[in-house]
Protein backbone atom coordinates (compact mmCIF):
# COMPACT_ATOMS: atom_id res chain seq x y z
CA UNK A 1 0.00 0.00 0.00
CA UNK A 2 1.44 3.59 -1.12
CA UNK A 3 0.63 6.36 1.61
CA UNK A 4 0.26 9.50 0.81
CA UNK A 5 0.94 12.59 2.58
CA UNK A 6 -0.03 16.17 2.31
CA UNK A 7 3.00 17.66 3.13
CA UNK A 8 5.76 18.63 0.12
CA UNK A 9 7.79 16.44 -0.31
CA UNK A 10 11.77 18.05 0.26
CA UNK A 11 13.69 17.66 -2.49
CA UNK A 12 17.51 16.14 -1.51
CA UNK A 13 19.87 19.31 -1.35
CA UNK A 14 22.91 19.22 -4.00
CA UNK A 15 26.28 19.23 -3.22
CA UNK A 16 28.48 22.06 -4.83
CA UNK A 17 31.91 21.65 -4.26
CA UNK A 18 33.21 25.05 -2.93
CA UNK A 19 35.40 27.13 -4.99
CA UNK A 20 37.19 26.47 -8.17
CA UNK A 21 37.76 23.65 -9.94
CA UNK A 22 41.45 24.32 -9.67
CA UNK A 23 41.31 23.56 -6.04
CA UNK A 24 41.72 26.72 -4.98
CA UNK A 25 38.96 28.58 -2.66
CA UNK A 26 37.94 31.37 -4.47
CA UNK A 27 34.73 30.79 -6.82
CA UNK A 28 35.23 30.03 -9.73
CA UNK A 29 34.73 33.29 -11.32
CA UNK A 30 37.12 34.91 -9.36
CA UNK A 31 39.40 32.47 -10.16
CA UNK A 32 39.65 30.44 -13.18
CA UNK A 33 36.23 32.05 -14.68
CA UNK A 34 37.87 35.68 -14.86
CA UNK A 35 40.82 33.87 -17.40
CA UNK A 36 38.20 32.12 -19.36
CA UNK A 37 35.69 35.21 -19.86
CA UNK A 38 38.64 37.79 -20.79
CA UNK A 39 39.78 36.41 -23.57
CA UNK A 40 43.12 37.61 -24.95
CA UNK A 41 42.79 40.49 -22.65
CA UNK A 42 42.79 39.11 -18.88
CA UNK A 43 45.57 36.35 -19.11
CA UNK A 44 47.05 34.11 -16.30
CA UNK A 45 49.81 35.95 -14.45
CA UNK A 46 51.82 32.96 -13.47
CA UNK A 47 52.87 29.43 -15.26
CA UNK A 48 51.00 27.73 -12.34
CA UNK A 49 48.01 29.96 -12.68
CA UNK A 50 47.54 29.32 -16.20
CA UNK A 51 47.86 25.26 -15.30
CA UNK A 52 45.44 25.70 -12.44
CA UNK A 53 42.85 27.52 -15.58
CA UNK A 54 43.36 25.25 -18.25
CA UNK A 55 42.62 21.94 -15.95
CA UNK A 56 39.35 24.44 -14.64
CA UNK A 57 39.00 24.44 -18.33
CA UNK A 58 39.31 20.39 -19.10
CA UNK A 59 36.47 19.98 -16.25
CA UNK A 60 34.18 22.75 -17.67
CA UNK A 61 34.57 21.53 -21.60
CA UNK A 62 36.18 25.35 -22.48
CA UNK A 63 38.19 23.68 -26.05
CA UNK A 64 38.43 27.35 -27.31
CA UNK A 65 40.32 28.45 -23.96
CA UNK A 66 42.42 25.44 -24.18
CA UNK A 67 43.85 26.05 -27.86
CA UNK A 68 43.90 30.11 -26.89
CA UNK A 69 46.30 29.38 -24.32
CA UNK A 70 48.28 26.66 -26.13
CA UNK A 71 51.69 27.81 -28.14
CA UNK A 72 51.28 28.19 -31.72
CA UNK A 73 54.37 26.29 -32.71
CA UNK A 74 52.90 23.06 -30.66
CA UNK A 75 49.46 23.75 -30.51
CA UNK A 76 46.72 21.10 -32.36
CA UNK A 77 44.75 22.00 -35.32
CA UNK A 78 41.47 19.90 -33.07
CA UNK A 79 40.98 19.27 -29.52
CA UNK A 80 38.55 16.68 -28.85
CA UNK A 81 38.51 16.11 -24.63
CA UNK A 82 36.65 12.80 -23.61
CA UNK A 83 33.48 13.44 -22.48
CA UNK A 84 33.39 10.37 -20.60
CA UNK A 85 36.31 11.94 -18.62
CA UNK A 86 35.00 13.41 -15.04
CA UNK A 87 37.78 15.50 -13.65
CA UNK A 88 37.98 15.34 -9.48
CA UNK A 89 40.72 17.13 -8.56
CA UNK A 90 44.45 18.74 -9.15
CA UNK A 91 47.63 18.41 -7.25
CA UNK A 92 50.17 20.74 -7.72
CA UNK A 93 53.82 18.72 -7.13
CA UNK A 94 56.48 21.39 -8.21
CA UNK A 95 56.91 24.76 -10.13
CA UNK A 96 60.13 25.78 -11.00
CA UNK A 97 60.59 29.86 -12.51
CA UNK A 98 57.01 30.69 -14.24
CA UNK A 99 56.52 34.20 -12.17
CA UNK A 100 56.30 37.28 -13.81
CA UNK A 101 59.97 37.62 -13.77
CA UNK A 102 60.81 34.69 -15.83
CA UNK A 103 59.93 33.66 -19.96
CA UNK A 104 59.41 29.93 -19.14
CA UNK A 105 58.53 27.83 -16.39
CA UNK A 106 57.55 24.33 -15.45
CA UNK A 107 54.85 22.94 -13.36
CA UNK A 108 54.39 19.14 -12.52
CA UNK A 109 51.07 18.68 -11.27
CA UNK A 110 48.80 15.59 -10.60
CA UNK A 111 44.93 15.67 -12.05
CA UNK A 112 42.93 13.48 -10.80
CA UNK A 113 39.83 11.67 -12.72
CA UNK A 114 37.18 8.77 -12.13
CA UNK A 115 39.75 5.80 -12.23
CA UNK A 116 42.91 7.17 -12.38
CA UNK A 117 44.73 10.21 -12.31
CA UNK A 118 47.26 11.75 -14.93
CA UNK A 119 50.80 13.02 -13.93
CA UNK A 120 52.36 15.47 -16.02
CA UNK A 121 55.79 18.05 -15.83
CA UNK A 122 53.98 20.60 -18.41
CA UNK A 123 56.32 23.26 -20.05
CA UNK A 124 55.66 27.26 -20.14
CA UNK A 125 56.72 30.06 -22.06
CA UNK A 126 55.14 33.92 -22.93
CA UNK A 127 54.13 34.80 -25.75
CA UNK A 128 53.80 38.28 -26.53
CA UNK A 129 53.61 38.64 -22.56
CA UNK A 130 51.00 36.13 -22.13
CA UNK A 131 51.41 32.28 -20.63
CA UNK A 132 51.04 29.49 -22.52
CA UNK A 133 51.22 25.93 -22.68
CA UNK A 134 54.17 24.36 -24.59
CA UNK A 135 54.27 20.86 -23.88
CA UNK A 136 54.51 18.06 -20.97
CA UNK A 137 56.15 14.99 -20.49
CA UNK A 138 54.88 12.09 -18.31
CA UNK A 139 57.36 11.28 -15.40
CA UNK A 140 57.68 7.66 -14.50
CA UNK A 141 55.22 6.08 -12.03
CA UNK A 142 56.77 6.77 -8.62
CA UNK A 143 58.83 9.05 -9.98
CA UNK A 144 57.47 11.91 -7.91
CA UNK A 145 58.29 15.82 -7.69
CA UNK A 146 61.32 16.66 -8.29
Amino acid sequence: MVRRSDRPRQRAAVSVPAGCPCGLPASYEACCGRYHAGGDAVSAPTAEALMRSRYSAFVRGDVPYLLRTWHPRTRPERLEPDPGTRWTGLEILATSDGTAFHTSGVVEFRASYRGGALHERSRFERVGGAWVYVDGEFPEPGAGAR
